[in-house]
């Protein structure tokens, strides 16, 4: 059986290199290979959107090219860690006619997200458990060919809710499950440990979820505690000089956002933002 771990990362940001080379420790160790887009293969008209929303999102339609060479696929958004101690998500989930998602709508009400949907593409059942509507977040999902998740996706779809739906790709797949009598199983927490879950021990999960803020708490920026936490998982195989780089890299986008942000030179705001937060500048 053939089996890919597929993720969209483009640019230079060192969050995005650092996922991936947590995504290829972990597909070299499970027999899974890796594949990388770092362009968009859709076109997607975000005008005025009434929801934060990307046109990167629709990338994850290209998981139905990728199921023509592999027999299963797990995407992972660029904002995960998955740590060495993970387990095999593909034994821990082997049910190849089941698509494998955790359920945030257990702890996140998003029955509005349905609505929005609903009244665009067509009224579906939203199951609930404890009267709360099944909502799963796609940051990470494991599906096979047998699932047929995609199988009726368009792109025409995602441009018609891309601009009204929050969340547009997730409730997107949502909805495809809900419409297309798509088996689906709420896959364990700790496959996507969320910030949702709270703090305590949240280092220990399989896979770590940097959604939204991102545990950042009291560092700046999500980016920068993305790779705070990345170089503190991965202490026994980076080199001190790795680790370095990883930190000046992180604290040059902090820059680089400051400075589009009040247009003053990236020496002087390196020099100021030091001093506000000298434990976070490499």
């Amino acid at each position: 059986m053939k089996k890919a771990i597929f993720t969209l990362a483009i640019g230079d940001n060192p969050m995005y290199r650092a996922a991936v080379d947590s995504f290829k420790a972990y597909g070299k160790r499970i027999g899974a290979d890796v594949i990388v887009s770092d362009q968009l293969h859709y076109k997607i008209d975000i005008n005025k959107p009434k929801f934060d929303a990307s046109p990167a999102w629709s990338e994850k339609l290209y998981i139905t090219e990728v199921l023509k060479e592999y027999d299963r696929v797990l995407y992972l958004d660029a904002d995960m860690i998955v740590t060495p101690w993970a387990r095999d998500i593909f034994a821990e989930c082997p049910d190849l006619d089941t698509v494998y998602m955790f359920n945030e709508g257990r702890h996140r009400d998003r029955g509005a997200q349905a609505e929005q949907i609903n009244a665009i593409l067509g009224e579906v059942e939203w199951p609930k458990e404890d009267d709360m509507t099944v909502y799963y977040n796609s940051g990470m999902f494991l599906v096979s060919k047998e699932t047929g998740l995609f199988n009726n996706a368009s792109i025409e779809e995602m441009q018609a809710i891309c601009n009204h739906v929050k969340f547009y790709d997730q409730t997107y797949i949502n909805y495809l499950i809900r419409r297309d009598g798509i088996k689906s199983v709420g896959a364990d927490a700790e496959f996507n440990r969320m910030m949702l879950l709270g703090y305590d021990d949240y280092q220990k999960a399989d896979f770590i979820h940097y959604s939204g803020r991102g545990y950042r708490q009291k560092v700046p920026m999500r980016d920068m505690k993305y790779i705070i936490d990345y170089c503190d998982i991965f202490k026994d195989t980076l080199s001190d000089e790795d680790i370095l780089l990883y930190k000046q890299q992180a604290w040059h986008v902090y820059m680089l956002k400051q400075q589009r942000k009040t247009k003053l030179p990236i020496g002087l705001l390196s020099f100021v933002f030091g001093l506000i937060h000298p434990s976070h500048k490499y």
